[in-house]
């Protein structure tokens, strides 16, 4: 029953999609946690907002430029290890990688870019990235056979994990530091 569900989700989805999904969720996944790190470390620095704008922007462009670029050249090593080199696929494989870590990579600074009261700012980028780690992971279940609920699930530990680290080693380096 499962496998016909699964399968029938999968017809959805057009064959360009399916595809590039792992690449697009891949991108959505690393890009979302790692800007979500940054916003907690520097919330937990107790730093300002022109902080976690500026180092949460710098790490989004940097780190998406480099996974998508990390995956072409690993895809087009593989394509010429296979003497079938096809930089184009490759590219559109490191592009869908990109395009999945700006996009899911915004959400955690949305809240400092919208007009709210800065008390407010750190709850509603919490909910936010929370809401968005457990949909970007429930489409894992589109190209994996576990189900939504627990690829959902599993993608806001690990977020949430990386989250935590991110902001106890903020606060510790804002305490060792005087900050």
């Amino acid at each position: 029953m499962a496998i016909a569900v699964r399968q029938r989700r999968r017809g959805r989805i057009p064959a360009a999609g399916r595809h590039y999904l792992p690449d697009l969720v891949y991108g959505a996944n690393d890009g979302i946690i790692t800007t979500f790190a940054v916003v907690c470390g520097v919330v937990g620095a107790d730093l300002s907002v022109s902080v976690i704008l500026i180092l949460g922007f710098a790490n989004l462009f940097a780190d998406g430029f480099s996974m998508g670029a990390s995956n072409f050249l690993a895809r087009r090593s593989y394509a010429e290890q296979a003497e079938r080199a096809d930089g184009r696929e490759a590219l559109r494989h490191g592009s869908a990688t990109t395009l999945g870590f700006l996009v899911a990579g915004t959400v955690p600074l949305v809240a400092y870019l919208a007009p709210l009261p800065d008390a407010q700012r750190f709850a509603v980028a919490v909910a936010l990235t929370v809401t968005t780690l457990f949909a970007v992971g429930a489409l894992r279940a589109l190209v994996t056979k576990l189900g939504w609920v627990r690829s959902g699930l599993e993608m806001l530990l690990v977020g949430s994990a990386a989250a935590a680290v991110a902001y106890a080693i903020g606060a510790l380096a804002s305490a060792l530091t005087g900050t």
